[in-house]
């Protein structure tokens, strides 16, 4: 556990650069990130580069005692390099190029692109590879922000009938697979295929499915390029890239494939209001936070992380980019940092250590005021680093990494398809897996986030939220795994290549589920329809929203029906350690649900609330309170108290001793 800092020092006077050095190692801050938009400082000419004022930067943060984090400046090319090969822009859906003035102005699939990357990677690896203070590297900076992760350039186009000519070998088989024969829309070679936009209604769903798999694929195939160069020149030394938070737009894991850390990008407030989340929400927990948002993307990165994950940009204080921006509550960076830590984190690094007062973020906020003096979120990360040594040193597992009994899988894929396939405006991926997600929170449970193609064997609970595309081993893993099975609507409801399964949904998954779901609907945003676990005609338990699977037995086996609509068709049935549910419910229905099949799983839960949550790492229990009232913890003696006591203030942390 260690804090750090994001750090620009082409953007403050050299003189200043020592005394920040020994305020950052003061504070209790062990790690520095620098140069992730630095390009035009390190190459101001094609081909002539100016090392000497990042040598003197490494050199006075190494001095004061402090790692590098060295990052490959490609989030930024600079304008001499965008005159030079225009065709390095990204195109947008209209057919325009999106321009330069800003950040991430490029086309993964642009070859010159690639090879300018691959030089400007080369250089900086073999310049700072075998540096002393240079302990880590991230390469580039937020892959795909901004809506940049697909491309229609001539480039990108070329790369992606390259792509399906790889995946599908012939043309007959690409047409048979996509079902082209569908408004004649048959392709007589892989060079008549272009990018699926700008069609006269809805483009081929399958088209449209290949091209954001091909432009996911694009990301990963840049990503290992930097990755290898680093290696080559750097080895031993941690590569980390910082991910987003909830952003869906590539295959993560794919990309953490080739990364010893998947690091992200925390900002709850922003991500509070960007999200779907409704007003009342987003009023109710405006300076702090959704108690789960944060700890949901700490449980997504620390599955898809070789070395414990990091936070590599946590929010300090108001940020610049959301639609309102309030300031955090006092004491909310504190809990957030750690929050982190009790999910598994390894460094949180704060965004950024002073304001800049020019251009893009200049509202943004640092650890540091723009006249330099230290903030709010600049004290309490001071005291997180301060309690850092007191859990160290309370217990000797404090670091242990963290293995729970509940798994939640996460596809990337998935919301690809829903978003291309929707069938109801609102049936967004993301969201159903969140609150799928938070309602285990609410009940003390400890989640893991893994992908479709994770080994399931030790859980005693898998949840999987709507997962379209099952893997043809996925009912023999989750079967092997002996735990209890939560699938959501639609899971089993489509095939690789986007067609409706021959045997119906849920598809492969009837070997161990025996139904079919021959009928679906979506509804409105104020239309649910009532569940009873009772009776059919007795008060209703919870609603169900957004979608409704009708469902009937599939062959001689049945399944037991727990919960019904009100018109007796099935709303949740069960067979064996199979659960599966015919819609999405309310919040408190999905937990009280949840709650039985934990239950059966042989799992304790707890009732928490919606303000306060439970974490566990390495015999120490980690208590969050994310409300406006004192919360008393009981049955914990006084002994056991390494940070914090009985008492946990309103946006206080606890920490005590569980075993």
């Amino acid at each position: 556990m260690r804090i750090g800092v994001c750090y620009y020092p082409e953007h403050w006077p050299e003189s200043m650069w020592e005394d920040d050095a020994r305020r950052m190692k003061a504070l209790g801050i062990e790690q520095v990130r620098i140069a992730e938009f630095a390009w035009s400082r390190i190459e101001p000419t094609p081909g002539e580069y100016d090392w000497g004022w990042l040598d003197r930067a490494v050199d006075v943060l190494g001095a004061a005692g402090l790692k590098v984090v060295m990052c490959t400046p490609t989030a930024t090319p600079p304008k001499w390099l965008i005159d030079r090969h225009p065709d390095i822009l990204p195109v947008g859906a209209d057919g325009r190029p999106r321009g330069f003035g800003s950040r991430r102005h490029y086309d993964f699939s642009s070859p010159a692109y690639f090879e300018a990357s691959r030089r400007i990677c080369s250089a900086v690896a073999e310049r700072y590879g075998q540096h002393p203070a240079v302990a880590y590297w991230q390469t580039d900076n937020e892959f795909g922000c901004h809506h940049t992760v697909v491309s229609y350039s001539p480039a990108a186009v070329a790369r992606f009938r390259e792509w399906l000519k790889a995946r599908y070998r012939t043309i007959q088989a690409l047409n048979e697979a996509w079902g082209t024969v569908f408004w004649s829309m048959e392709y007589r070679g892989f060079e008549d295929i272009d990018a699926p936009v700008g069609t006269v209604t809805e483009a081929h769903p399958s088209h449209r499915l290949d091209y954001r798999r091909f432009a996911s694929d694009e990301v990963a195939r840049y990503n290992r390029m930097q990755v290898e160069i680093i290696r080559a020149h750097s080895p031993g030394r941690p590569v980390a890239h910082n991910f987003m938070q909830l952003f869906t737009e590539f295959d993560h894991y794919k990309v953490a494939a080739d990364l010893d850390v998947a690091a992200w990008d925390s900002y709850p407030l922003g991500g509070l209001e960007e999200q779907w989340f409704a007003p009342d929400v987003k009023a109710r927990w405006l300076r702090s936070g959704h108690p789960d948002f944060a700890s949901f993307n700490h449980d997504v990165y620390r599955g898809m992380s070789k070395l414990p994950f990091w936070v590599m940009e946590q929010q300090p204080g108001p940020v610049n980019w959301a639609q309102w921006n309030p300031a955090p509550l006092p004491g909310m960076v504190r809990l957030w940092s750690w929050e982190a830590f009790a999910h598994g984190a390894g460094c949180v690094s704060y965004f950024r250590w002073r304001q800049a007062p020019f251009a893009q973020e200049q509202m943004h906020a640092g650890l540091n005021t723009p006249d330099n003096r230290l903030d709010v979120g600049g004290s309490e990360a001071s005291q997180v680093a301060s309690e850092i040594h007191t859990v160290l040193a309370a217990h000797a597992d404090a670091n242990a990494q963290i293995r729970s009994k509940v798994a939640l899988v996460y596809d990337y894929e998935a919301k690809w398809l829903f978003e291309i396939h929707p069938q109801g405006a609102d049936f967004h991926y993301p969201r159903f897996a969140f609150e799928y997600y938070s309602a285990l929170r609410a009940l003390g449970l400890d989640v893991d986030v893994v992908p479709v193609d994770a080994s399931f064997d030790g859980y005693s609970l898998i949840v999987v939220p709507p997962l379209p595309v099952v893997p043809d081993d996925f009912a023999e893993r989750l079967t092997r795994s002996g735990a209890q099975v939560v699938l959501g609507p639609r899971t089993g409801s489509k095939t690789r290549e986007l067609r409706i399964p021959a045997n119906l949904p849920p598809g492969a998954l009837t070997s161990v589920l025996p139904l079919r779901v021959w009928r679906v609907e979506s509804m409105r945003p104020n239309v649910t329809e009532a569940v009873l676990l009772g009776q059919t005609g007795g008060t209703a338990d919870g609603v169900a929203r957004h979608w409704r699977d009708f469902i009937d037995s599939d062959g001689p086996a049945s399944f037991d029906v727990r919960a019904r609509f009100a018109d007796d068709h099935p709303a949740y049935v069960r067979s064996g350690a199979y659960h599966y549910f015919a819609s999405l419910f309310d919040d408190a229905l999905t937990m009280r649900l949840f709650a039985r099949i934990a239950q059966e799983a042989g799992l304790d839960t707890q009732a928490l609330g919606d303000s306060l949550r439970i974490s566990r790492r390495g015999g120490l229990t980690y208590v969050f309170n994310y409300g406006d009232q004192v919360h008393t913890l009981d049955n914990v003696s006084d002994d056991a108290f390494v940070i914090g006591s009985h008492e946990v203030a309103p946006q206080g942390v606890a920490v005590y001793r569980s075993q």
